[in-house]
């Protein structure tokens, strides 16, 4: 078993199931499906999958990561819900890791990471020394009020953007279940609240019949 602290990172709130288990600095296991549903069938044998690859097993991890969004609704409730009972269960931290965040890992300069929220909307978060707002849904239209000299532009939607404001874009330095990983790793020594899904549009329905896992109190 690795000696460093074991940090297992996962997300659900997109159109995947993903995770990826980070020992100091390096990941050693990662795997990521594309699904648009199903997320909270798979979710726990996957994490199984990936802790099996590496040689460790639930006991030895020192915390967990998890995305809290913004996305899917209830993928996000089912990695969050999973977060908590699986840290409570082995006396760990659950770290919560906004995707937006993770989108910015490793990059210079002020950044504006983007998210697709559908409608012709985007969720937008920028981040740098003195730049920092946000996050928040914004429509296509308005994009150019979040422009800023010498801007790079991350995520979904990016190149478009970049475009409409003058700006660079370019790739996420990290896949999402690794970036909220090495973001979990940054913290998890420290008092954090339990995660908790990062809502920022209202649901457009009332929830469908099969919620996901409940989440604990």
């Amino acid at each position: 078993m690795p000696s460093d602290a074991l940090i297992l990172g996962f997300d659900t709130s997109a159109a995947h199931c993903a995770a990826a288990l980070l020992s100091g600095d390096r990941v050693i296991a990662a795997r990521q499906e594309e699904m648009a549903k199903g997320q909270a069938e798979r979710l726990m044998s996957l994490l199984q999958e990936v802790l099996a690859e590496a040689g460790v097993e639930l006991p030895d991890l020192s915390a967990i990561g998890v995305g809290i969004g913004p996305g899917n609704f209830t993928g996000i409730r089912i990695s969050v819900a999973a977060a908590r009972g699986l840290a409570l269960s082995l006396g760990i931290p659950a770290i919560g890791v906004s995707l937006l965040e993770c989108l910015a890992l490793g990059a210079k300069g002020p950044v504006l990471t983007c998210l697709d929220a559908r409608r012709d909307h985007l969720y937008l978060q920028r981040f740098g020394e003195g730049a920092g707002t946000g996050p928040a849904l914004v429509p296509f239209d308005a994009v150019s009020e979040w422009a800023l000299p010498g801007l790079t532009c991350i995520g979904q939607r990016a190149e478009e953007v970049a475009g409409q404001i003058g700006a660079a874009h370019a790739p996420a330095a990290f896949a999402p279940a690794s970036a909220i990983a090495r973001i979990a790793a940054t913290r998890w020594q420290t008092p954090e609240p339990r995660p908790a899904p990062l809502y920022i549009r209202t649901p457009d329905a009332a929830p469908a019949r099969d919620t996901g896992p409940v989440m604990l109190p």
